[in-house]
């Protein structure tokens, strides 16, 4: 279908009885993590509250449609595929091992969840990786909107339980366990196109949308996944809300910490008059050098990323017990990737801030620790670094 996959070059073999053969696939590479949370209640800020104009009325659409359908999932109102159990078993275990290779302690995090969820979790990260993978993967040189009209179709076809290979597969069955949307996914879809065309962007407004399209969106799709505690009374629009929160924190964070390596590539995903603000441009960007103007506006853009950790991480203790933990990790591990930009004295242009393996292996059982917390005994007040 598109010469961005070499594992995609055959679709899944039917038998003569319309079950389906194993067809080995390569693995994949890209970037993508889930995470939801609940936000806080609406604090003042002059950081713009865009979720209640534009990807606010995305989510009260997607919220309104499952209401509309009763939260059924496919299974609920269609056939579903007739899988060869073998098959399924296979690749739901390459899904499994792509994201243990590429996301290890997010992984880690999803094997206390029900099987069926991290199957689930397993099936979306991959999918999300495979997309990324056609803007930023090793194939991108042959990047063309056809190749993204095909993707797209080829979604539209995984939703209407007509995979096209192994790993499709995994995620038209998971299609049938959960409630899943397509508009999530079709936007990161935009993302990836956003990202063949603009390098650029005016303001945080612009930057909140591209954040919002290529990890927002993971948020959205996981909310189904990662369920919500019995004794949680939030409304199903906050719980989106906040699913995009901590999707737009985690971008933000992705942002700063490869602002270097971005440079590299001629890309500068920074709000241009906030670097005038400070006195900078891209020639500043491009020279690297780490001036006293740099650190403010990079003290800035900072606290703009804690600000949307703060508004996700309250809700965090809301979700089913089973799911906390992955997420907890994530938005703990995160946090301290921008403690690091500042131990470097915000030097992002030349050093690449990341967290030791040790800082790891100590956070997990903090945040494991903080996943067994009864939702109605979380402390909110509470705020952890």
């Amino acid at each position: 279908m598109c010469a961005s996959f070499s594992y995609a070059a055959k679709p899944c073999i039917r038998k003569g009885d319309g079950k389906f053969l194993i067809h080995r696939n390569k693995r994949t590479s890209a970037r993508a993590e889930v995470a939801i949370a609940v936000p806080k209640k609406k604090n003042e800020s002059f950081y713009p509250e865009l979720s209640v104009q534009g990807t606010g009325k995305i989510i009260h659409e997607i919220v309104q449609r499952q209401s509309q359908s009763n939260g059924l999932a496919m299974h609920d109102v269609c056939r579903k595929p007739d899988f060869n159990p073998i098959f399924l078993e296979e690749a739901y275990d390459q899904c499994k091992n792509i994201c243990e290779e590429y996301a290890k302690t997010f992984y880690l995090g999803t094997i206390l969840m029900t099987e069926e969820r991290r199957k689930a979790i397993w099936a979306i990260y991959v999918w999300c990786r495979r997309t990324d993978e056609l803007v930023d993967g090793p194939n991108a040189g042959y990047m063309s909107s056809s190749v993204l009209d095909g993707w797209d179709k080829r979604l539209e076809d995984i939703f209407e339980g007509r995979p096209y290979d192994m790993l499709d597969a995994a995620l038209t069955d998971t299609l049938y366990k959960f409630p899943l949307d397509i508009k999530p996914f079709k936007d990161m879809i935009e993302g990836m196109r956003m990202d063949t065309w603009k390098n650029r962007y005016a303001n945080f407004e612009e930057l909140y949308l591209y954040c919002y399209y290529v990890a927002g969106t993971v948020g959205l799709m996981s909310v189904p996944i990662m369920g919500i505690a019995p004794e949680s009374s939030l409304s199903a629009q906050r719980i989106y809300n906040a699913a995009l929160y901590l999707g737009i924190g985690n971008q933000l964070t992705n942002i700063l910490r490869d602002v270097g390596e971005d440079a590299s590539r001629g890309r500068v995903y920074l709000p241009q008059d906030e670097l005038a603000k400070y006195g900078l441009s891209d020639k500043d960007v491009f020279s690297r050098k780490v001036t006293d103007g740099w650190r403010e506006f990079m003290k800035e853009q900072i606290s703009r990323a804690r600000f949307y950790f703060n508004q996700a991480e309250d809700g965090v203790s809301q979700l089913d017990k089973a799911s906390r933990w992955p997420v907890w990790s994530s938005l703990m591990l995160y946090r301290m990737i921008l403690d690091a930009i500042e131990k470097n004295d915000y030097d992002n242009l030349t050093k690449r801030a990341y967290v030791g393996r040790t800082k790891k292996l100590v956070t997990l059982p903090v945040a494991y620790t903080r996943a067994q917390q009864h939702p109605l005994l979380f402390n909110f007040n509470t705020k952890y670094v």
